[in-house]
């Protein structure tokens, strides 16, 4: 500024400042044992993301070239996220062919002249910055809006992830130098000290690949830990395990010795890629639980071992569209896991569609959130059923007695009792209380002397001081509730298909006169699948 007179100078830096401080005033976060809390009070703050792809050959968040960013990160926030998780990839801040390139011609290189007037119509200020600059516009663009940034290390090589051979799996990969990974991270992490919208970093996304192994594993990933804390010691170091983000356990031999405390985050990933829709079709209550366990064996155990952490599920997802009977099945499993231990999460993905990949233009991402031209959501519905695990469900300093919500998870919604004592289906945020339920013992309201009774075939669902109906779960999914009517006979909670709202009970489907699971099942038990999610708060 040396040419500029005083009062101009005060006017500037007045500018800038007021630029910086328009930005997200997250709290530095930290954790506690399983949970990620606020450093400063220690109250938890659940991060419930959203992933953006930025790691691309374009080398920008996709989008850019569909909407202004402004209107990007206000939708992220209207639709009930609290954070993105922006992915980036190595060489951009690596290889100065890369850091120094300008949007523009980042764009020419793949002759993408629709996505350059895109950007030029919608977000001009862009197309002569370099990429790295637009990446962290879009940061502060975010922290505007008071959505927390997780900067993820997704790829070294600018392009679409992932797969066992191409380069950019494990360390000494042919683009995974583990040398230039940590170039990568200490860039990165000096870039934003001090942005109060970036609260974590992820080391590295879905390492995979047949040179993948735990001692290189512990080796690196301390390495790639202690990077990031020496250089930017408020963000959280996210820490990916092996097999595309789905095995950690080979913790449960031996913890990661990073050296740093209260700053250490695992992440998980959790898809159905590869088991197909015939399949869940006909062993949807088997293949929930078997699904759910494997979870839990490989992941979600860092919740709950002695030396436990917090479980960031980087990324799950669905086709947008509804079309996937596999997907449909599996996010109902999901909900209902994820929601019982209530941990902290990123969906794949935010964006409709990508500029560029794997060599086609304008693609549609069909489990995007936004629609192809992102204007809104792609499936509103969808969005709705995320409620439980958008709100925060076990506080990590609570003195609050505990109780039980009622979770149906292929709605999405929680049962809640009506001013007649019926039950029906309606926003997790107001769903009734239960006690603790005992297999096999009533369900009681918290704080009354009403229980739920069974009301026969077709019948709808009340409570009432009678007690005697004695509930428990049937099938191998653990997610259907059933009890005995006064015939002996078990009838299972069912949502009512007439009206989505009503509870009513039904002969249980998918499952034997003596409570165990058909080999085979051609009926969908989704419908009557509920879980008894855990709360404090």
């Amino acid at each position: 500024m040396a040419g500029f007179k005083p009062a101009t100078k005060a006017i500037i830096l007045l500018f800038i400042f007021l630029q910086f401080s328009a930005i997200c005033e997250s709290a530095t976060l930290s954790t506690r044992y399983r949970w990620i809390v606020d450093q400063g009070t220690g109250n938890r703050v659940k991060l419930t993301c959203a992933n953006w792809a930025g790691h691309l050959q374009a080398m920008v968040p996709e989008g850019l070239e569909k909407k202004p960013v402004s209107y990007i990160a206000s939708q992220i926030a209207k639709l009930g996220f609290n954070c993105v998780r922006l992915t980036w990839a190595t060489f951009m801040f690596t290889r100065p062919e890369y850091s120094n390139l300008k949007v523009s011609a980042a764009l020419d290189k793949f002759n993408l002249a629709a996505a350059k007037s895109g950007i030029g119509k919608n977000n001009p200020q862009f197309l002569e910055m370099n990429v790295i600059d637009v990446q962290k516009a879009v940061v502060n663009e975010l922290g505007k809006n008071n959505l927390m940034v997780v900067l993820d290390n997704h790829v070294s090589l600018p392009g679409w992830c992932c797969g066992d051979d191409d380069g950019n799996g494990f360390f000494g990969d042919a683009n995974f130098d583990p040398n230039e990974w940590l170039q990568g991270l200490t860039a990165v992490a000096r870039a934003y000290k001090g942005n109060s919208a970036v609260v974590g970093m992820s080391l590295r996304n879905e390492l995979r690949g047949n040179r993948q192994n735990t001692n290189d594993w512990y080796k690196n990933m301390a390495a790639g830990a202690q990077t990031v804390h020496t250089q930017n010691p408020d963000v959280l170091v996210i820490v990916s395990g092996l097999s595309y983000d789905s095995d950690l356990s080979f913790l449960k031999q031996q913890d990661l010795q990073s050296g740093i405390s209260n700053k250490i985050v695992y992440e998980a990933h959790w898809y159905t890629f590869g088991t197909g829709p015939d399949k869940w079709d006909a062993r949807t209550n088997q293949l929930c639980a078997d699904f759910t366990k494997n979870a839990q064996d490989k992941y979600f155990f860092v919740t709950t071992k002695e030396n436990s952490y917090p479980l960031f599920l980087s990324e799950f997802g669905i086709d947008q569209r509804g079309t996937n009977e596999a997907d449909n099945r599996y996010i109902s499993c999901l909900l209902a896991a994820v929601a019982e231990i209530d941990i902290d999460w990123s969906i794949w993905a935010i964006q409709g569609s990508y500029i560029l990949r794997e060599g086609n233009a304008d693609v549609e991402e069909t489990y995007g959130v936004m629609n192809f031209n992102w204007d809104g959501p792609k499936n509103p519905a969808f969005v709705d059923r995320l409620q439980i695990l958008k709100q925060v469900n076990q506080g990590a300093n609570s003195k609050n007695p505990g109780y039980y919500i009622m979770l149906h998870p292929q709605s999405g919604k929680c049962v809640q009792i009506g001013n007649n004592n019926n039950v029906i289906l309606a926003n997790c945020n107001t769903a009734s209380r239960w006690d603790q339920h005992q297999d096999g013992g009533p369900l009681k309201l918290s704080g009354s002397s009403l229980c739920l009774a069974v009301a026969g075939d077709g019948g709808a669902t009340s409570v009432s001081d009678n007690c005697t109906s004695k509930w428990k779960y049937v099938s191998s999914s653990g997610l259907q509730l059933a009890a005995q009517d006064g015939m002996g006979k078990y009838f299972c909670l069912e949502m009512n298909g007439s009206d989505h709202s009503t509870v009513i009970t039904k002969k249980c489907l998918c499952v034997t006169d003596d409570l165990g699971d058909f080999s085979t099942c051609a009926d969908n038990p989704e419908v009557q699948w509920f879980k008894l999610v855990p709360a404090n708060v």
